[in-house]
Formats: C-alpha cells, sequence, structure tokens
C-alpha cells in the first residue's frame, strides 16, 4: 500500500470520467484506477456510497473489473456470519485495502516458518520447549520484530505486510506466533490485555504467556499483573483469559482506525470505523434474546 494522497482536484477529474460512454476513455481510466492501486480502490468505494445512484452504481461496476467482487463486502458479510476463523479474518481484512494481496504467498511463507520449527523441536517436547523453538526461528532465524520506529504505520496491522517486512506491533505479531504454532500441532490463544496484546498458553498445568513485541519473552500471571498495576490499571481475571477472534479482528480494525486518523488518512480511518461499527451492531443483534 502507498502513504500517496490523491488530490481533491484529482479525485474531481477522476469523478468526471466516469459516466463518459467512449470505450477510449473507459479503458484509459480502468488504467489510472489501477495504476492508483489502493487509492483509486478508496475513491470508488466512496463515491458507491454517495447519494448519487447514478454513479454509485458506475463505480461499483467499476469495482468489480478492477478487483473482483468486492473485498469490503467480503469482508461485512465475514462480520455478520459471527463465523471467525483468524487467518481467514486476517486476509479478507488485508484485502479490503489491497484486494491484490497474494494471500497463497502470506500462507506458504508461514508453512515454511513451522516446517523449520518442526525440523527443531525434540520430541516428545513440553508446550513450553515448542515455544522456545519457535522463538528461536521466528525472531532469530526469521529477524521479526516490533516496529519501534514507526508504530503508528497502518501496514503494522496488515498480516501480508508483516510477513513481507517482518515487523509489527504486538497483535500483529501474536497473530503471526499464534499461526505459526498452529501449523506446528501447538494450540496456543490471543491475549487481549489492555496496553499490551500477547500469547497465551494454557497446554501445561500452569498457564504461561509470551510478549512477540519483546521478541518471545515469557511472562507468568504475576508478571502481567505486575505490568498491569505498573500502568494504574486494576487486573482482572478476564484480561489474562483467551480472547474471541471476533475481538482479536475487531481490535485490527481499531487500531488501523487510530493509525490512519494518525496519518491523516481519513477516507480508510472512516472505511475501519464502518467496520467497528458492524463489529458492534453484530454482537448487540446476537446478544438480544
Amino acid at each position: 500500500m502507498s502513504d500517496r494522497r490523491l488530490s481533491i482536484e484529482r479525485e474531481d477529474a477522476i469523478i468526471r470520467l466516469l459516466d463518459d460512454d467512449s470505450p477510449l476513455v473507459r479503458g484509459a481510466l480502468v488504467e489510472e484506477l489501477r495504476r492508483l492501486d489502493d487509492l483509486g480502490l478508496v475513491l470508488l468505494r466512496k463515491i458507491a456510497r454517495s447519494e448519487n445512484r447514478i454513479l454509485a452504481g458506475i463505480a461499483k461496476d467499476f469495482l468489480i473489473e478492477l478487483q473482483g467482487p468486492d473485498a469490503v463486502e467480503e469482508f461485512l458479510q465475514f462480520i455478520r456470519s459471527l463465523n471467525f476463523e483468524l487467518e481467514t479474518g486476517c486476509l479478507l481484512l488485508n484485502r479490503t485495502t489491497n484486494p491484490n494481496v497474494d494471500t497463497a504467498e502470506c500462507c506458504m511463507r508461514l508453512d515454511a516458518i513451522a516446517a523449520r520449527c518442526r525440523e527443531l523441536f525434540v520430541l516428545p517436547g513440553s508446550a513450553w520447549d515448542k515455544c522456545k523453538v519457535i522463538n528461536r526461528v521466528l525472531f532469530h532465524e526469521h529477524g521479526y520484530r516490533g516496529n519501534t520506529e514507526n508504530f503508528y504505520d497502518p501496514l503494522n496491522s496488515y498480516l501480508s505486510q508483516v510477513i513481507a517486512r517482518k515487523k509489527g506491533i504486538p497483535i500483529t505479531l501474536s497473530i503471526v506466533y499464534i499461526l505459526v504454532a498452529q501449523r506446528c500441532g501447538l494450540y496456543l490463544e490471543p491475549i487481549d490485555l489492555p496496553l499490551r496484546f500477547l500469547v497465551g498458553c494454557f497446554m501445561e498445568e500452569t498457564p504461561f504467556y509470551i510478549d512477540p513485541f519483546e521478541r518471545g519473552a515469557f511472562r507468568s500471571a504475576d508478571d502481567l499483573t505486575d505490568f498491569l498495576r505498573i500502568h494504574k490499571i486494576r487486573p482482572r481475571p478476564g484480561y489474562l483469559a483467551p480472547a474471541p477472534v471476533g475481538e482479536v479482528l475487531l481490535r485490527c480494525c481499531r487500531n488501523l482506525v487510530r493509525q490512519y486518523k494518525h496519518n491523516s488518512d481519513r477516507a480508510r480511518a472512516k472505511l475501519f470505523s464502518q467496520f467497528v461499527h458492524e463489529f458492534e451492531m453484530t454482537y448487540r443483534r446476537h446478544a438480544r434474546p
């Protein structure tokens, strides 16, 4: 994705050409929108939601031509289904602003990391021992790390970008960790702790936690309780319990709202605010007796 912005003049020029019947003009406009990549798609989606029904319909036709089925609508349908799966949800979220993302490549990279971990496992081994191996492969051999120099870069919140750039924020690094572990037969849990997203392991008698943003540092429940108290947050039992996948994806969307606002990208901030609203409304509808 790009950090460029379309000027108002350029947006107006594109809008004026949308309803031009000339095949030459339409062909040139399609090429220009393809060249603009996600910026063109954001503009088309904005027009598709406008009150001008004629232009909205034309914009939807362009969206179908450029990206096939509407990735935004696909993610909204995923939210409404309440049938959440972490990897699928992350990749669908990714496609809302980058419909051409190579999801197969993302999966293959995770497969390769997991294959290397399995090579190094000493069996039978405890979950703790296997997590130590994942730490070695993910953070030392592959060099994944927290993006401390540009924490509010929206690219930190997209799974494909985290895999490609090998850096991210606590929640996306935790997601990568969990997806690699799943491929190794190790079922870890997302932990939606205030101020720091973590990975939890409940496969042994005493649960333990992993901080992927700190290169896989192991934490105990007492460590995390102390962390909360230091930050003047009253500990609650639910903070250290597994988070539902829907809550993980909702937190990703809220992060993107903040990141895009921080980067003065109102259009994308509004898009992810729409997803946050859809999650909240879906939960309310299903909570009713």
